[in-house]
């Protein structure tokens, strides 16, 4: 497969899935050149997260393409947009640039067969889920998580917690749905006992 170049967003804590949406509010000047040239273009931006909170912080190896599925211009030149996962990446170098915004080159990921998951599986996960829910004090719909099928029921979670950037990292490198369920399930159990703060996931 050719390597793609793509502009990238790094956001700390934001990941993105193969099948969902991420809804962004752009204001920074150099994002909102990213948008401006990538809705010129191909209308592809590459989500990833930076190790560390600074400027050009080294990015984590694997990302996620989103296509600008919705745009929105304010006055100010302000966009909200959203993006629709493609397909997952791994970062292959940086590109030096002249634009204000990071550049990649990337590999995209051939994603494996998805398997269900069984019924077990499937209710030991909405079992934690509702624990990890009620120790959070979060409220949800049960019975609208219970119509999604496995893969946006596991992707989606797993997009959305309240986990540190290592865990939601590791969440988006499982290589599969059952080891992605398995580990959210285990994150959710470290989470649920304590204070947030404290825990921590090393990606090796």
């Amino acid at each position: 497969m050719k390597p793609k170049r793509l502009p990238i967003f790094p956001l700390t804590g934001a990941i993105l899935f193969p099948g969902l949406q991420l809804p962004l509010h752009i204001f920074e000047p150099r994002y909102k050149a990213m948008v401006g040239e990538a809705l010129a273009r191909d209308r592809l931006i590459g989500m990833i997260q930076p190790q560390e909170q600074r400027e050009d912080a080294p990015l984590y190896q694997v990302g996620c393409v989103g296509k600008i599925e919705d745009v929105e211009t304010s006055e100010d030149g302000r966009y909200n947009i959203v993006l629709a996962g493609e397909a997952r990446f791994r970062v292959l170098r940086e590109i030096e640039v002249s634009t204000p915004f990071r550049q990649v080159e990337v590999e995209l990921i051939a994603e494996l067969p998805e398997e269900s998951l069984s019924f077990a599986e499937r209710a030991g996960f909405e079992s934690e889920a509702m624990k990890f829910a009620d120790a959070q004090g979060y409220s949800v719909d049960w019975e609208q998580l219970s119509r999604l099928d496995d893969v946006a029921l596991i992707n989606g979670l797993s997009q959305i917690a309240p986990f540190d950037a290592a865990a939601k990292q590791a969440l988006l490198e499982a290589p599969d749905l059952k080891q992605r369920c398995e580990l959210l399930i285990q994150l959710m159990e470290f989470f649920g006992r304590g204070d947030p703060d404290e825990v921590r996931v090393t990606l090796q």
